[in-house]
């Protein structure tokens, strides 16, 4: 082994043992004159065969002994013909193995190099490679070796592998200038990196504060940031301050780039009321697509209405059932309309509707799709209709790489491609944004029944947009509206208090309900101990469930009784450590097997799969969403993989460094719950923020129980969550998009 002194080495890498695609952090073996040195340390794309120059410091790990802890290296030409042999036929050059690099230093030796470099067509003269290889291997030579200067470059500015080679890809060799000129291009061009990320990155160039480029790039920014709170544009005084706030400059001419990104085509500048507003682009033109498409679909059907009155009386007498006016007027309003809205509480007989029209269009003869926006509300659509339901993605054939970016979402069913049925039915509504109503509406050809169901009372949406409530709001659609409360559905305490929280109510709290029951505790930690009594010991056996088909729902993630709090209480008491419980740490967070686990982030490619009992896939697809809840089959520490098992059967395998898209899940938020419901949610209720602490969230936690609410805490903070009407303010305008597009249709 050389060693130019005590902080440096030199040789060729023997063997990669070890490599986190994440961050490059590698282990591996260099050796020269016959010594072996363990390495360690963040390097990019470096290869078996290579020459590297490396400086450090020697350390003692405690279980592989004495490395060498890298802090600078660089790649170099091998010098001698026996490492040049070895690069060659390492496999680090595609087309050449161990007889072939034989071949070429046989016949170049330590010319090697610079022949593939500047003279490439001379490896033609080596048996077995033709000229059309010869200029593939020269190729990749220079491709690598710019390749590997980029990453070095790029890494300089504290950006990582994944990100880096992102970058290399988009611009090759331009990085260079574009990262000098304009670092904010990133932001636009590449999924991944955002402002935040661009921004660190000119602050290293050196780009001054008050650039151009960063104040355009900054309402951008503000603009995209506001979606992610539900919004479609934002009021321009409103954008004019965040971005201040953002870049901490005081931008005089703001009017020139606002007018600039108009002109851009990247924004749109709009009078809506009294005041400014600015949308991106894309979100504009969304909702504008979004209410020319709900038009188009709003056909008038002319049928028979004694025909049709006589079919509903028959589905009645076939099924002991009678449907109210308000209900049958539902019926009627799918039959005769290409487009209706059929909204309601708990217990107002939405589903005895939906059945009724379901059976009117089978009788008909017609082919019918129900979809709901998650799993869960698609596998509780299936159960109370006694049809298939799919998610929308699924049902939209969900394919491409759109990362979590749900406006990029790419399906193969579209307006090229639209679904082939006569009806659709849509659940749980009230969860679908703007992009997913978009997608959805694409693929529905002009001529299809389209109902949507919802209940607009609970939490709007994740992503952007107030979809149903503007459709309702907008006057132009068909709209029932579901009130009365069924004489079955009265005796649920959990139905009655639903709509009493609603209707903002006095609810009478005590322990003696049969199904909304109330534990007062003073404090977090005896509403902590009672959370687990409740959990493992009381409520399985009472609503004749499993322990992980209970659900705490909480307003909050921070806090006393917030899920973070809970989720590790709850872990170690349902789930403790063991000598057989294989466990992997992931940041913060210790995953073990058993463990109630949630996926926090849409990821439109990841595998899954169904098995049967033995084992043997029967099903499988791409998507797991933001919300869909899975128990820790196995951890794999040497394949670094971990399986989940979804709770509708479908088996998805993780890499450890996928852990970031998932948290434990004993506790989850009420925002996390739409669209799903258990046997029995336990709710602790305890002091939170005010804009947390709300009426709608309150109800729609409520309204996830099917058996059993249990609320433990102090009854003033609930009567509080009642009183505190206030709802978050959601920017959006397709209700006026859907009247625009009926005036110009009229």
């Amino acid at each position: 082994m050389e060693h130019n002194n005590e902080n440096s080495i030199e040789g060729f890498v023997d063997s990669i043992v070890f490599r986190n695609e994440d961050n490059g952090y590698t282990v591996f073996n260099i050796i020269c004159n016959g010594s072996e040195v363990t390495c360690v340390g963040v390097l990019s794309y470096i290869n078996e065969g290579e020459f590297i120059a490396a400086t450090g410091e020697y350390v003692m790990h405690p279980i592989y002994l004495q490395q060498f802890k890298i802090t600078s290296y660089e790649i170099r030409v091998p010098e001698d013909i026996q490492s040049v042999k070895r690069y060659l036929g390492s496999g680090a050059i595609k087309g050449i193995g161990e007889k072939l690099a034989e071949s070429i230093i046989k016949k170049f030796g330590e010319d090697t190099f610079r022949i593939i470099e500047d003279e490439p067509e001379r490896l033609a003269e080596i048996k077995g490679i033709s000229v059309k290889k010869a200029m593939e291997i020269a190729d990749q030579l220079v491709e690598k070796k710019d390749m590997r200067k980029a990453m070095m470059f790029l890494q300089e500015y504290g950006i990582n592998m994944n990100l880096a080679n992102k970058i290399y890809t988009q611009y090759g060799n331009d990085i260079y200038r574009i990262i000098k000129e304009n670092p904010y291009k990133l932001a636009d061009d590449i999924n991944g990196i955002g402002f935040k990320i661009a921004d660190e990155i000119a602050q290293r160039v050196g780009v001054k504060s008050d650039s151009d480029f960063r104040i355009r790039s900054g309402i951008m920014y503000e603009l995209l940031l506001a979606t992610t709170n539900g919004h479609v544009y934002l009021p321009m005084k409103e954008l004019i301050n965040s971005t201040r706030q953002l870049l901490l400059i005081d931008m005089v001419n703001i009017d020139k780039f606002i007018m600039d990104l108009s002109i851009d085509k990247k924004i749109i500048v709009k009078q809506v009321k009294d005041q400014q507003v600015v949308y991106a682009s894309s979100y504009y033109y969304t909702e504008l697509s979004v209410a020319g498409m709900l038009v188009n679909l709003d056909i008038k059907y002319s049928d028979d209405d004694l025909e049709v009155e006589k079919s509903i009386g028959s589905i009645e007498k076939s099924n002991e059932m009678i449907l109210d006016g308000v209900q049958r007027q539902a019926v009627k309003d799918a039959i005769l309309n290409g487009l209706m809205v059929i909204t309601g509480g708990p217990g107002t007989g939405k589903t005895t509707t939906i059945n009724t029209i379901i059976k009117y269009f089978e009788i008909e003869g017609m082919d019918i799709r129900l979809a709901a926006p998650t799993g869960r509300a698609a596998k509780r659509m299936s159960e109370t209709t006694g049809y298939e339901a799919q998610t929308i993605h699924r049902m939209l054939e969900l394919s491409g790489n759109a990362g979590d970016n749900t406006a990029a979402m790419n399906f193969e069913r579209n307006e090229l491609n639209p679904l082939e049925t006569d009806v659709i039915i849509i659940d749980e509504m009230s969860m679908v944004d703007i992009n997913l109503m978009n997608s959805l509406l694409k693929a529905i050809a002009v001529g299809t029944r389209l109902i949507l169901v919802g209940d607009v009372d609970q939490l709007p949406s994740v992503g952007p947009g107030n979809v149903l409530k503007d459709i309702i709001q907008s006057g132009c659609v068909n709209v029932v509206m579901l009130t009365k409360i069924f004489r079955q559905a009265a005796t649920s305490e959990i139905i009655i208090n639903a709509h009493k929280i609603n209707n903002g109510e006095e609810v009478i709290l005590n322990k003696y309900s049969k199904d909304f029951l109330f534990i007062k505790r003073d404090n977090p930690e005896s509403i902590t101990g009672a959370i687990c009594t409740l959990i493992r010991d009381k409520l399985p056996d009472y609503v004749n469930a499993k322990i992980s088909d209970i659900q705490i729902l909480t307003p909050m993630k921070k806090g006393a009784v917030g899920v973070e709090k809970l989720n590790k209480i709850l872990q170690e008491f349902l789930n403790p450590a063991a000598k057989e419980k294989t466990e992997k740490e992931y940041g913060d967070t210790v995953f073990k097997v058993g463990d109630k686990v949630m996926q926090v982030k849409n990821n439109y490619q990841l595998e899954w799969e169904k098995r049967s009992k033995y084992g043997i896939p029967t099903d499988g697809g791409t998507g797991i969403f933001n919300g869909d809840i899975g128990i820790i089959e196995t951890i794999n520490l040497f394949s670094e993989q971990m399986i989940v098992k979804f709770d509708d059967e479908k088996y998805v395998e993780y890499s450890f460094k996928q852990l970031e898209e998932l948290e434990l899940a004993y506790a989850v938020t009420i925002h996390k719950s739409q669209g799903s419901e258990y046997p029995a949610v336990i709710i602790p209720m305890f002091s939170g923020p005010k804009m947390l602490m709300t009426r709608n969230l309150l109800y729609t936690a409520v309204t996830r129980a099917k058996t059993c609410v249990c609320i433990v805490g102090s009854q003033n903070f609930f009567q509080e969550m009642i009183r505190n009407v206030s709802e978050q303010m959601r920017y959006s305008t397709l209700a006026e998009r859907i009247k625009e597009m009926q005036s110009i249709a009229d």
